[in-house]
């Protein structure tokens, strides 16, 4: 437990670390992969080029901080990191070396305004915070090895089948090298996946919703390739998979872990919101979840057009074969040959509050998943048609301490 007076000083250091917190997290990496670079292995060196690991830790250690009277309220928030460092392979060595550079990154950037005191304290924080984790994190693998088909670190998996969903996503199927069975898990998850790369000379991790239902032989990952821009390079793994992983190629993969799911013994209806790519947790939801025919389920999807649309032939089948489920697709850019009516239903982006009724159901949740842009609007419309907060669930794939 800390103590008070531990408390304070992270409390009434915290603006302090917040201001020089980006040169701080730059110097901490600097020092972590100077002194390990095994590490790069794991964290996502594009996030790492592009700053964005550097922000999101910035922005945990102030959350953190400012929280560090009321942890239970950031419950949430680890759970979500508990998941994504077990599917990293995130493992309790590490955090000994990521507090060392942590503190020393402090003190190197502060200079003696980082007391004695103040380092002190800063070490107690973190060591209550790396037990929290590695304790859910111990049960999170515990409970994926005690499973039928389960496993902890890394598996091989051979690729089965490999097909174009549309102009900028592919689904992979998955199954184990060694013929054996594969656990199940819950509709909306994600599994790691780790492979070399040969343009770093390294070994990185992405983690990717799982498309399908769970079978027990097989998994499914539906990946969008990511071109790049002027501000960003193609991605790494999403380059590499679409365009050098074939049937037959073998794979590392670690267990199914993640908190964005749905209750699959409840029979209150969801509505699922997703963006792009954002469908493919969705897709899995959807599938569970009319497996009880009586379950009222609305998918709402938004797409640029139909080249970039994936599964929806699929989509558009399942709806003429449930009479509980119905989709409303949104193009914000049909091409000449889209027919409204036939291969969307309304043109533009996402509007909740026009739909009104149609996705106002009694007891429903709502599911959201897509850029974060697009999660925060629909939330925000959500909010604003008296939906409450318990309520709404969604994804985010972004970096954190270990994650991407």
């Amino acid at each position: 437990m800390l103590t008070q007076r531990t408390k304070d000083i992270v409390k009434a250091t915290a603006p302090v670390l917040a201001q020089h917190g980006y040169s701080i997290i730059q110097r901490f990496y600097s020092r972590l992969f100077e002194a390990h670079p095994e590490l790069k292995n794991v964290f996502n060196m594009a996030h790492q080029e592009q700053g964005q690991q550097q922000q999101a830790l910035a922005r945990a250690v102030y959350a953190y901080a400012e929280n560090i009277e009321d942890p239970g309220s950031l419950a949430a928030v680890l759970a979500n990191i508990a998941h994504k460092h077990a599917s990293l392979d995130v493992r309790p060595e590490h955090y000994p070396i990521v507090g060392e550079h942590l503190l020393g990154a402090i003190k190197d950037v502060l200079g003696d305004a980082a007391t004695d005191d103040i380092i002190a304290a800063w070490a107690q924080a973190y060591g209550n915070l790396a037990d929290a984790l590695m304790g859910m994190e111990s049960e999170l693998r515990e409970k994926s090895a005690g499973q039928v088909g389960g496993w902890t670190g890394w598996r091989s998996f051979v690729v089965k089948d490999k097909r174009a969903e549309s102009s900028v996503i592919t689904s992979f199927i998955l199954e184990p090298a060694d013929g054996e069975p594969v656990m199940n898990f819950e509709p909306g998850q994600y599994i790691g996946i780790a492979v070399n790369v040969p343009s770093l000379n390294l070994q990185q991790i992405r983690q990717y919703s799982l498309s399908d239902m769970p079978n027990g032989h097989s998994y499914r990952i539906s990946v969008k390739r990511e071109e790049g821009d002027t501000t960003r390079p193609p991605g790494y793994v999403s380059s590499l998979l679409h365009d050098h992983v074939n049937v037959g190629d073998e794979v590392k993969l670690a267990a199914p872990y993640g908190t964005f799911h749905i209750d699959v013994d409840a029979t209150t209806p969801i509505v699922l919101i997703s963006g792009g790519v954002g469908l493919t947790p969705m897709v899995s939801m959807l599938k569970r979840a009319i497996q009880n025919p009586q379950r009222q389920v609305v998918f709402v999807h938004g797409a640029r057009n139909s080249a970039v649309h994936a599964m929806r032939d699929r989509l558009r089948q399942t709806v003429a074969t449930h009479a509980n489920f119905k989709a409303i697709v949104y193009y914000d850019a049909p091409l000449p040959g889209d027919i409204e009516g036939k291969d969307y239903d309304r043109r533009g982006f996402i509007d909740l509050r026009e739909l009104g009724q149609a996705v106002l159901l009694p007891d429903a949740d709502y599911y959201i998943c897509g850029p974060i842009p697009f999660m925060r609007a629909q939330h925000d419309a959500l909010k604003a048609l008296d939906i409450q907060e318990s309520r709404i669930h969604y994804e985010v794939f972004g970096p954190d301490l270990f994650a991407e």
